[in-house]
Protein backbone atom coordinates (compact mmCIF):
# COMPACT_ATOMS: atom_id res chain seq x y z
CA UNK A 1 0.00 0.00 0.00
CA UNK A 2 2.03 2.93 -1.28
CA UNK A 3 -0.02 5.57 0.44
CA UNK A 4 0.07 3.89 3.83
CA UNK A 5 3.85 3.55 3.64
CA UNK A 6 4.24 7.19 2.70
CA UNK A 7 2.38 8.46 5.76
CA UNK A 8 3.91 5.88 8.07
CA UNK A 9 7.47 7.07 7.40
CA UNK A 10 9.31 8.91 10.21
CA UNK A 11 8.76 12.67 10.36
CA UNK A 12 12.16 13.99 9.31
CA UNK A 13 13.21 17.14 7.51
CA UNK A 14 13.87 15.07 4.40
CA UNK A 15 10.42 13.43 4.40
CA UNK A 16 8.65 16.70 5.15
CA UNK A 17 10.41 18.38 2.25
CA UNK A 18 9.42 15.52 -0.06
CA UNK A 19 5.83 16.57 0.55
CA UNK A 20 6.47 20.31 0.67
CA UNK A 21 9.01 21.07 -2.07
CA UNK A 22 6.73 20.15 -5.01
CA UNK A 23 3.91 22.29 -3.59
CA UNK A 24 6.25 25.17 -2.80
CA UNK A 25 7.58 25.05 -6.35
CA UNK A 26 4.05 24.85 -7.69
CA UNK A 27 2.84 27.76 -5.58
CA UNK A 28 5.84 29.91 -6.50
CA UNK A 29 5.43 29.11 -10.16
CA UNK A 30 1.73 29.96 -10.09
CA UNK A 31 2.57 33.29 -8.45
CA UNK A 32 5.27 33.80 -11.05
CA UNK A 33 3.01 33.37 -14.03
CA UNK A 34 0.44 35.64 -12.40
CA UNK A 35 3.21 38.25 -12.37
CA UNK A 36 3.93 37.48 -16.01
CA UNK A 37 0.33 38.42 -16.81
CA UNK A 38 1.04 41.81 -15.28
CA UNK A 39 4.34 42.03 -17.11
CA UNK A 40 2.78 41.51 -20.54
CA UNK A 41 -0.21 43.74 -19.79
CA UNK A 42 1.84 46.65 -18.42
CA UNK A 43 4.46 46.54 -21.16
CA UNK A 44 2.29 45.71 -24.19
CA UNK A 45 -0.89 47.59 -23.26
CA UNK A 46 -0.07 50.08 -20.48
CA UNK A 47 -0.34 50.82 -16.77
CA UNK A 48 -4.05 51.62 -17.20
CA UNK A 49 -4.64 47.98 -18.11
CA UNK A 50 -2.45 46.92 -15.17
CA UNK A 51 -4.69 48.98 -12.89
CA UNK A 52 -7.73 47.20 -14.36
CA UNK A 53 -6.38 43.79 -13.35
CA UNK A 54 -6.20 45.00 -9.76
CA UNK A 55 -9.64 46.59 -9.94
CA UNK A 56 -11.17 43.27 -11.04
CA UNK A 57 -9.33 41.42 -8.24
CA UNK A 58 -12.27 41.48 -5.76
CA UNK A 59 -14.50 39.60 -8.20
CA UNK A 60 -11.74 37.12 -8.96
CA UNK A 61 -11.10 36.69 -5.23
CA UNK A 62 -14.73 35.64 -4.80
CA UNK A 63 -14.14 32.73 -7.18
CA UNK A 64 -10.92 31.92 -5.35
CA UNK A 65 -12.67 32.13 -1.97
CA UNK A 66 -15.31 29.50 -2.77
CA UNK A 67 -12.84 27.13 -4.42
CA UNK A 68 -10.35 27.52 -1.56
CA UNK A 69 -13.03 26.84 1.06
CA UNK A 70 -14.15 23.64 -0.69
CA UNK A 71 -10.58 22.55 -1.44
CA UNK A 72 -8.92 23.09 1.94
CA UNK A 73 -11.95 22.22 4.07
CA UNK A 74 -12.87 19.24 1.94
CA UNK A 75 -9.31 17.96 1.85
CA UNK A 76 -9.08 18.09 5.65
CA UNK A 77 -12.35 16.12 6.03
CA UNK A 78 -11.44 13.55 3.38
CA UNK A 79 -7.89 12.93 4.61
CA UNK A 80 -9.04 12.68 8.24
CA UNK A 81 -11.34 9.86 7.17
CA UNK A 82 -8.49 8.22 5.27
CA UNK A 83 -6.44 8.32 8.48
CA UNK A 84 -9.39 6.71 10.30
CA UNK A 85 -9.34 3.91 7.65
CA UNK A 86 -12.72 4.97 6.20
CA UNK A 87 -11.44 4.90 2.63
CA UNK A 88 -14.69 4.25 0.77
CA UNK A 89 -16.56 6.93 2.68
CA UNK A 90 -13.73 9.37 1.99
CA UNK A 91 -13.96 8.66 -1.75
CA UNK A 92 -17.73 9.18 -1.75
CA UNK A 93 -17.23 12.54 -0.04
CA UNK A 94 -14.46 13.48 -2.47
CA UNK A 95 -16.66 12.78 -5.49
CA UNK A 96 -19.59 14.72 -4.08
CA UNK A 97 -17.37 17.71 -3.27
CA UNK A 98 -16.16 17.86 -6.87
CA UNK A 99 -19.79 17.97 -8.07
CA UNK A 100 -20.47 20.81 -5.60
CA UNK A 101 -17.54 22.71 -7.10
CA UNK A 102 -18.96 22.41 -10.61
CA UNK A 103 -22.37 23.66 -9.50
CA UNK A 104 -20.84 26.55 -7.55
CA UNK A 105 -18.77 27.54 -10.59
CA UNK A 106 -21.81 27.72 -12.86
CA UNK A 107 -23.72 29.86 -10.35
CA UNK A 108 -20.83 32.31 -9.86
CA UNK A 109 -20.25 32.63 -13.59
CA UNK A 110 -23.90 33.60 -14.12
CA UNK A 111 -23.86 36.12 -11.27
CA UNK A 112 -20.62 37.63 -12.49
CA UNK A 113 -21.97 38.43 -15.94
CA UNK A 114 -25.12 40.00 -14.54
CA UNK A 115 -23.34 42.28 -12.05
CA UNK A 116 -20.00 43.37 -13.49
CA UNK A 117 -21.04 46.25 -15.75
CA UNK A 118 -23.16 48.08 -13.12
CA UNK A 119 -20.34 47.70 -10.57
CA UNK A 120 -17.63 49.10 -12.84
CA UNK A 121 -19.83 51.99 -13.95
CA UNK A 122 -20.39 52.94 -10.33
CA UNK A 123 -16.69 53.16 -9.48
CA UNK A 124 -16.07 56.48 -11.21
CA UNK A 125 -13.28 55.12 -13.41
CA UNK A 126 -12.08 56.62 -16.65
CA UNK A 127 -13.75 55.21 -19.76
CA UNK A 128 -10.52 53.50 -20.80
CA UNK A 129 -9.90 51.71 -17.48
CA UNK A 130 -13.57 50.74 -17.10
CA UNK A 131 -13.42 49.17 -20.57
CA UNK A 132 -10.30 47.23 -19.61
CA UNK A 133 -12.05 45.92 -16.47
CA UNK A 134 -15.09 44.66 -18.38
CA UNK A 135 -12.99 43.09 -21.13
CA UNK A 136 -10.75 41.24 -18.67
CA UNK A 137 -13.41 39.94 -16.30
CA UNK A 138 -15.87 38.88 -19.02
CA UNK A 139 -13.24 36.51 -20.46
CA UNK A 140 -12.01 35.33 -17.07
CA UNK A 141 -15.50 34.26 -15.95
CA UNK A 142 -15.69 31.78 -18.84
CA UNK A 143 -13.20 29.64 -16.93
CA UNK A 144 -14.89 29.71 -13.52
CA UNK A 145 -15.53 25.95 -13.36
CA UNK A 146 -12.02 24.95 -14.52
CA UNK A 147 -10.52 27.35 -11.96
CA UNK A 148 -12.52 25.78 -9.13
CA UNK A 149 -11.54 22.29 -10.26
CA UNK A 150 -7.90 23.35 -10.58
CA UNK A 151 -7.74 24.55 -6.97
CA UNK A 152 -9.38 21.37 -5.71
CA UNK A 153 -7.45 18.88 -7.82
CA UNK A 154 -4.20 20.57 -6.83
CA UNK A 155 -4.77 19.73 -3.14
CA UNK A 156 -6.23 16.29 -3.79
CA UNK A 157 -3.26 15.35 -5.96
CA UNK A 158 -0.99 16.34 -3.07
CA UNK A 159 -3.10 14.32 -0.64
CA UNK A 160 -2.95 11.30 -2.98
CA UNK A 161 0.86 11.50 -3.04
CA UNK A 162 0.87 12.95 -6.55
CA UNK A 163 2.50 16.27 -5.64
CA UNK A 164 4.98 15.89 -8.48
CA UNK A 165 2.16 15.52 -11.00
CA UNK A 166 0.49 18.59 -9.52
CA UNK A 167 3.75 20.48 -9.98
CA UNK A 168 4.06 19.31 -13.59
CA UNK A 169 0.51 20.48 -14.30
CA UNK A 170 1.20 23.87 -12.75
CA UNK A 171 4.41 24.32 -14.73
CA UNK A 172 2.73 23.22 -17.95
CA UNK A 173 -0.19 25.54 -17.30
CA UNK A 174 2.12 28.40 -16.46
CA UNK A 175 4.22 27.96 -19.57
CA UNK A 176 1.06 27.75 -21.68
CA UNK A 177 -0.23 30.94 -20.02
CA UNK A 178 2.99 32.83 -20.71
CA UNK A 179 3.18 31.71 -24.33
CA UNK A 180 -0.47 32.54 -24.95
CA UNK A 181 -0.08 35.93 -23.25
CA UNK A 182 2.40 36.89 -25.96
CA UNK A 183 0.44 35.24 -28.77
CA UNK A 184 -2.94 36.71 -27.83
CA UNK A 185 -1.72 40.21 -26.91
CA UNK A 186 1.28 40.84 -29.17
CA UNK A 187 0.38 38.77 -32.24
CA UNK A 188 -3.42 38.52 -32.28
CA UNK A 189 -4.01 41.96 -30.75
CA UNK A 190 -6.67 40.64 -28.36
CA UNK A 191 -5.73 43.18 -25.69
CA UNK A 192 -6.37 42.60 -22.00
CA UNK A 193 -9.09 40.08 -22.85
CA UNK A 194 -6.40 37.90 -24.38
CA UNK A 195 -4.52 37.92 -21.06
CA UNK A 196 -7.64 36.62 -19.30
CA UNK A 197 -8.13 33.83 -21.84
CA UNK A 198 -4.46 32.85 -21.52
CA UNK A 199 -4.82 32.66 -17.75
CA UNK A 200 -7.97 30.56 -17.96
CA UNK A 201 -6.43 28.08 -20.40
CA UNK A 202 -3.35 27.81 -18.19
CA UNK A 203 -5.50 26.97 -15.17
CA UNK A 204 -7.47 24.43 -17.21
CA UNK A 205 -4.43 22.14 -17.55
CA UNK A 206 -4.71 20.93 -13.95
CA UNK A 207 -8.50 20.72 -14.16
CA UNK A 208 -8.47 18.47 -17.23
CA UNK A 209 -5.60 16.32 -15.93
CA UNK A 210 -7.37 15.85 -12.60
CA UNK A 211 -10.49 14.51 -14.29
CA UNK A 212 -8.42 11.76 -15.92
CA UNK A 213 -6.26 11.03 -12.86
CA UNK A 214 -9.12 10.64 -10.40
CA UNK A 215 -11.17 8.56 -12.84
CA UNK A 216 -8.59 5.80 -12.37
CA UNK A 217 -9.38 3.28 -9.63
CA UNK A 218 -5.65 2.86 -8.91
CA UNK A 219 -5.49 6.34 -7.40
CA UNK A 220 -5.78 6.48 -3.60
CA UNK A 221 -8.60 9.01 -4.08
CA UNK A 222 -10.81 8.34 -7.10
CA UNK A 223 -14.30 9.02 -8.34
CA UNK A 224 -17.01 6.72 -7.12
CA UNK A 225 -20.77 6.93 -6.59
CA UNK A 226 -21.26 10.18 -4.63
CA UNK A 227 -23.20 10.22 -1.38
CA UNK A 228 -24.73 13.37 0.05
CA UNK A 229 -23.90 13.86 3.73
CA UNK A 230 -25.03 17.17 5.13
CA UNK A 231 -22.68 16.90 8.10
CA UNK A 232 -19.72 16.34 5.78
CA UNK A 233 -20.57 19.44 3.72
CA UNK A 234 -21.01 21.46 6.92
CA UNK A 235 -17.65 20.24 8.26
CA UNK A 236 -15.88 20.99 4.99
CA UNK A 237 -17.40 24.47 4.86
CA UNK A 238 -16.55 25.24 8.50
CA UNK A 239 -13.02 23.87 8.16
CA UNK A 240 -12.40 25.86 5.01
CA UNK A 241 -14.20 29.02 6.07
CA UNK A 242 -10.97 30.61 7.31
CA UNK A 243 -9.37 30.27 3.89
CA UNK A 244 -12.59 31.50 2.28
CA UNK A 245 -12.65 34.47 4.64
CA UNK A 246 -9.04 35.23 3.76
CA UNK A 247 -9.77 35.25 0.04
CA UNK A 248 -12.97 37.27 0.40
CA UNK A 249 -11.43 39.80 2.71
CA UNK A 250 -8.39 40.05 0.45
CA UNK A 251 -10.79 41.25 -2.23
CA UNK A 252 -12.34 43.80 0.13
CA UNK A 253 -8.97 45.05 1.29
CA UNK A 254 -7.83 45.31 -2.32
CA UNK A 255 -10.83 47.54 -2.93
CA UNK A 256 -9.81 49.67 0.04
CA UNK A 257 -6.26 49.95 -1.30
CA UNK A 258 -7.61 50.96 -4.68
CA UNK A 259 -10.04 53.55 -3.33
CA UNK A 260 -7.41 55.04 -1.04
CA UNK A 261 -4.86 55.26 -3.82
CA UNK A 262 -7.40 56.74 -6.22
CA UNK A 263 -8.04 59.40 -3.58
CA UNK A 264 -4.41 60.25 -2.85
CA UNK A 265 -2.62 59.60 -6.15
CA UNK A 266 -5.08 58.53 -8.86
CA UNK A 267 -4.91 55.57 -11.24
CA UNK A 268 -1.08 55.59 -11.13
CA UNK A 269 -1.39 54.73 -7.45
CA UNK A 270 -3.56 51.71 -8.28
CA UNK A 271 -0.89 50.50 -10.71
CA UNK A 272 1.78 50.92 -7.99
CA UNK A 273 -0.35 48.92 -5.54
CA UNK A 274 -0.69 46.20 -8.17
CA UNK A 275 3.08 45.90 -8.54
CA UNK A 276 3.55 45.83 -4.76
CA UNK A 277 0.93 43.07 -4.44
CA UNK A 278 2.63 41.01 -7.14
CA UNK A 279 5.92 41.14 -5.25
CA UNK A 280 4.30 40.38 -1.89
CA UNK A 281 2.22 37.54 -3.34
CA UNK A 282 5.27 36.02 -5.00
CA UNK A 283 7.18 35.93 -1.70
CA UNK A 284 4.12 34.72 0.24
CA UNK A 285 3.67 31.84 -2.20
CA UNK A 286 6.60 30.10 -0.50
CA UNK A 287 4.62 29.91 2.73
CA UNK A 288 1.34 28.98 1.07
CA UNK A 289 3.04 26.20 -0.85
CA UNK A 290 4.62 24.82 2.30
CA UNK A 291 1.36 24.96 4.27
CA UNK A 292 -0.54 23.17 1.47
CA UNK A 293 2.18 20.54 1.24
CA UNK A 294 2.22 19.52 4.90
CA UNK A 295 -1.52 19.95 5.63
CA UNK A 296 -2.46 16.40 4.47
CA UNK A 297 0.25 15.03 6.78
CA UNK A 298 -1.18 16.94 9.75
CA UNK A 299 -4.73 15.82 8.96
CA UNK A 300 -3.63 12.19 8.61
CA UNK A 301 -1.61 12.15 11.84
CA UNK A 302 -4.49 13.84 13.66
CA UNK A 303 -6.92 11.24 12.30
CA UNK A 304 -4.75 8.34 13.48
CA UNK A 305 -4.06 10.15 16.81
CA UNK A 306 -0.29 10.08 16.36
CA UNK A 307 0.67 13.01 18.59
CA UNK A 308 4.41 12.38 18.38
CA UNK A 309 4.47 12.76 14.61
CA UNK A 310 2.21 15.79 14.73
CA UNK A 311 4.46 17.51 17.28
CA UNK A 312 7.59 16.83 15.22
CA UNK A 313 5.89 18.07 12.04
CA UNK A 314 4.85 21.39 13.57
CA UNK A 315 8.13 22.09 15.39
CA UNK A 316 10.20 21.40 12.28
CA UNK A 317 7.84 23.50 10.18
CA UNK A 318 8.24 26.53 12.43
CA UNK A 319 12.01 26.36 12.03
CA UNK A 320 11.72 26.13 8.24
CA UNK A 321 9.35 29.10 8.10
CA UNK A 322 11.65 31.21 10.29
CA UNK A 323 14.49 30.68 7.84
CA UNK A 324 12.35 31.42 4.77
CA UNK A 325 10.98 34.60 6.38
CA UNK A 326 14.42 36.13 6.90
CA UNK A 327 15.67 35.18 3.43
CA UNK A 328 12.62 36.45 1.53
CA UNK A 329 12.47 39.75 3.42
CA UNK A 330 16.15 40.47 2.76
CA UNK A 331 15.99 39.41 -0.89
CA UNK A 332 12.87 41.45 -1.60
CA UNK A 333 14.36 44.59 -0.08
CA UNK A 334 17.64 44.28 -2.00
CA UNK A 335 15.92 43.51 -5.32
CA UNK A 336 13.19 46.16 -5.06
CA UNK A 337 14.28 48.36 -7.95
CA UNK A 338 14.96 45.42 -10.22
CA UNK A 339 11.53 43.92 -9.49
CA UNK A 340 9.64 47.17 -10.05
CA UNK A 341 11.55 47.96 -13.26
CA UNK A 342 10.16 44.76 -14.79
CA UNK A 343 6.69 46.33 -14.80
CA UNK A 344 7.35 50.00 -15.50
CA UNK A 345 10.11 52.35 -16.66
CA UNK A 346 12.17 54.29 -14.08
CA UNK A 347 10.97 57.57 -15.60
CA UNK A 348 7.29 56.69 -15.11
CA UNK A 349 5.46 58.14 -12.04
CA UNK A 350 4.38 54.62 -11.05
CA UNK A 351 8.01 53.55 -10.60
CA UNK A 352 8.83 55.78 -7.63
CA UNK A 353 5.56 54.96 -5.89
CA UNK A 354 6.08 51.22 -6.29
CA UNK A 355 9.71 51.29 -5.10
CA UNK A 356 8.79 53.17 -1.94
CA UNK A 357 5.82 50.91 -1.32
CA UNK A 358 7.74 47.67 -1.70
CA UNK A 359 10.56 48.75 0.59
CA UNK A 360 8.05 49.46 3.35
CA UNK A 361 5.84 46.43 2.73
CA UNK A 362 8.80 44.07 2.84
CA UNK A 363 8.55 44.16 6.64
CA UNK A 364 5.36 42.09 6.34
CA UNK A 365 7.39 39.14 5.05
CA UNK A 366 8.88 38.65 8.50
CA UNK A 367 5.45 37.68 9.87
CA UNK A 368 3.21 36.53 7.03
CA UNK A 369 4.68 33.00 6.87
CA UNK A 370 3.81 32.22 10.47
CA UNK A 371 0.30 33.56 9.98
CA UNK A 372 -0.37 31.50 6.85
CA UNK A 373 1.01 28.35 8.49
CA UNK A 374 -0.99 28.84 11.70
CA UNK A 375 -4.29 29.22 9.86
CA UNK A 376 -3.50 26.26 7.59
CA UNK A 377 -2.57 23.98 10.48
CA UNK A 378 -5.75 24.64 12.43
CA UNK A 379 -7.72 23.88 9.27
CA UNK A 380 -5.80 20.62 8.87
CA UNK A 381 -6.59 19.80 12.52
CA UNK A 382 -10.32 20.29 11.76
CA UNK A 383 -10.52 23.38 13.97
CA UNK A 384 -12.13 25.67 11.45
CA UNK A 385 -13.23 28.16 14.11
CA UNK A 386 -9.73 29.04 15.30
CA UNK A 387 -8.46 29.05 11.74
CA UNK A 388 -11.25 31.44 10.77
CA UNK A 389 -10.52 33.74 13.70
CA UNK A 390 -6.85 33.91 12.71
CA UNK A 391 -7.56 34.45 9.03
CA UNK A 392 -10.35 36.98 9.54
CA UNK A 393 -8.40 38.96 12.13
CA UNK A 394 -5.30 39.02 9.96
CA UNK A 395 -6.85 39.87 6.64
CA UNK A 396 -9.74 42.05 7.72
CA UNK A 397 -9.87 43.29 11.31
CA UNK A 398 -6.21 44.26 11.65
CA UNK A 399 -5.95 45.40 8.04
CA UNK A 400 -9.10 47.50 8.31
CA UNK A 401 -7.80 49.23 11.44
CA UNK A 402 -4.44 49.87 9.81
CA UNK A 403 -6.02 51.18 6.60
CA UNK A 404 -8.32 53.55 8.49
CA UNK A 405 -5.68 54.92 10.87
CA UNK A 406 -2.29 54.96 9.14
CA UNK A 407 -3.18 56.73 5.84
CA UNK A 408 -5.06 59.41 7.81
CA UNK A 409 -1.90 60.09 9.82
CA UNK A 410 0.90 59.40 7.31
CA UNK A 411 -0.77 59.79 3.92
CA UNK A 412 0.45 57.50 1.13
CA UNK A 413 3.18 56.00 3.33
CA UNK A 414 0.44 54.94 5.72
CA UNK A 415 -1.08 52.85 2.92
CA UNK A 416 2.20 51.01 2.51
CA UNK A 417 2.64 50.53 6.28
CA UNK A 418 -0.83 49.03 6.69
CA UNK A 419 0.20 45.54 5.56
CA UNK A 420 3.25 45.15 7.86
CA UNK A 421 1.25 46.50 10.80
CA UNK A 422 -1.63 44.09 10.22
CA UNK A 423 0.69 41.09 9.75
CA UNK A 424 2.53 41.90 13.00
CA UNK A 425 -0.72 42.02 14.98
CA UNK A 426 -1.80 38.75 13.35
CA UNK A 427 1.54 37.19 14.29
CA UNK A 428 0.92 38.00 17.96
CA UNK A 429 -2.54 36.43 17.78
CA UNK A 430 -1.23 33.32 15.96
CA UNK A 431 1.43 32.79 18.63
CA UNK A 432 -1.22 33.08 21.33
CA UNK A 433 -3.44 30.47 19.65
CA UNK A 434 -0.55 28.05 19.12
CA UNK A 435 0.26 28.22 22.83
CA UNK A 436 -3.39 28.03 23.93
CA UNK A 437 -4.15 24.85 21.96
CA UNK A 438 -0.82 23.14 22.52
CA UNK A 439 -2.13 20.73 25.18
CA UNK A 440 -5.32 19.95 23.28
CA UNK A 441 -3.48 18.68 20.19
CA UNK A 442 -0.33 17.65 22.08
CA UNK A 443 2.10 19.26 19.65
Amino acid sequence: MEKKNAYSKPVTLKNILKFAIPTIAMSVFMAFYTMVDGLFVSNLIGTGALSAINLTAPAIQLVTAVSTMLATGGSAVVMKKMGEQKQEEAREDFTFLILVNILAGLVMCTLGYSLMEPVFKGMGLSTEVAGYCTSYLSRYLLFTVPILLMNNFTLYMIASEKASLSLICSVAGGVLNMVLDYVFIALFDMGIGGAAVATGLGYSVTAVTGLFVFARKKSLLHFTKPVFRFRMIANAASNGCSEMATALVTGLITMMFNWTMLRYVGEDGVAAVTIMMYVLTFASSLYSGYAYGVAPMASYYYGEKNCAKLKKLISTSLKIISMISIVTAAASFVATKALVSIFTRPDHPVYGLAVTGNRICVLALLFVGFNIFASGMFTALSNGLVSAVLAFSRSFVFMLIAMLVLPAVLGVNGVWLATPAAEFLAFVLSAFMFIKYRKRYQY
